[in-house]
């Protein structure tokens, strides 16, 4: 091997020697970094893990003392959880307790549903709508739905509201509002237009088809 080349090796070594001790201490510190952020992903990851299987195991919990309708302690455990678990559950409970001829304890639970979820969400209001129509309450019903909607189901219970508090003419709105949303054959249907006679509505005939 030359001299010359002897000396490039060399040169390049110290090269690399001097890098090393400029950036060692920074290299090491990146390695560091990465391992830490590394760890700390599958910690993260083992910590939600083991909140899912407490939330499922909670609301499991909550699930049987409402089948047991032992809702006494049925009520804390369902207000202890969170997200969509405390929605699924608290309909439960209100079912239950509408079974047991609690009412207004109903109500309650479903007022206190903050449901995170719009498919969720529209189901409680209308649910809790329905409620508060049977207990004399329409006026609070309308406050929960939508004044423009589409929704066949949610222009019903308008309509319900509307027929409680006399409004005639608003009830027939929604309601033939609701039949146009609806398919012919639908069992929803026929119910509709019973109600939209008893507010003074005709049903509009389906048009015949070429």
């Amino acid at each position: 091997m030359a001299i010359d080349d002897l000396l490039d090796e060399h040169e390049q070594g110290e090269k690399v020697r001097t890098w090393l001790r400029e950036n060692g201490a920074g290299l090491i510190g990146g390695v560091a970094l990465g391992l830490a952020l590394i760890g700390g992903w599958q910690w993260w990851q083992k910590q939600q893990g083991g909140r899912q299987v407490a939330a499922g195991e909670h609301y499991q919990a909550a699930l049987e003392a409402i089948e047991a309708k032992d809702l006494k302690q049925a009520a804390p455990k369902v207000a202890a959880l969170h997200g969509v678990y405390a929605t699924l559950a608290a309909l439960d409970l209100a079912k239950a307790q509408l079974d047991a001829g609690q009412r207004d304890a109903a109500i309650a639970t479903l007022h206190n549903v903050k449901a995170g979820d719009p498919a969720l969400a529209a189901v409680v209001q209308q649910r809790l709508a329905r409620l508060l129509i049977d207990a004399g309450k329409a006026d609070q019903a309308l406050t929960l739905l939508p004044s423009t909607t589409t929704d066949a189901n949610t222009l019903e219970i308008r309509g319900d509201a509307q027929s409680a508090l006399g409004h005639r003419d608003l009830a027939r709105n929604d309601y033939s509002h609701a039949l146009t949303q609806l398919e012919i054959g639908s069992p929803q249907r026929r119910l509709l237009e019973m109600k939209l006679s008893d507010v003074g509505g005709a049903p509009a005939k389906p048009e015949a088809k070429s």
